[in-house]
């Protein structure tokens, strides 16, 4: 499973402010864990930062770690919702990730991190 350990972060430059923040990276890929063929999807990180906001080259290594990990769209996209949101403790948090067909089904799973 790729290292949480990878996500850096640095200072919300404006933390008396909500603002929303979007990245979206179009090369996530995994394997699927049954088959081992490559899945792709286009994985959305929208989150209103609190103290903390993720560094881009942290955040792509991050997602390049689950390149030759056998896991499900379910399992993928949660994961990333716990790692970030754990990095970050933002306000608010929502990943999205549409995943590109296969077998004529497209699937889009969207997970939101809660503040404890």
């Amino acid at each position: 499973m790729p290292d949480p350990k990878l996500l850096e972060t640095f200072p919300n430059p404006a933390p008396h402010r909500g603002y929303l923040i979007e990245h979206t990276h179009h090369e996530f890929t995994s394997l699927c864990p049954i088959t081992g063929h490559p899945d792709f999807a286009d994985i959305t990180v929208r989150y209103v930062a609190d103290k903390k906001c993720v560094e881009l080259k942290s955040l792509k290594l991050y997602f390049h770690a689950f390149r030759n990990e056998g896991i499900f769209f379910e399992a993928a996209t949660n994961q990333i919702c716990d790692d970030i949101g754990a990095a970050l403790r933002p306000r608010e948090l929502t990943i999205v990730a549409d995943w590109k067909a296969r077998g004529g089904f497209t699937t889009r799973i969207t997970a939101d991190w809660k503040k404890k």
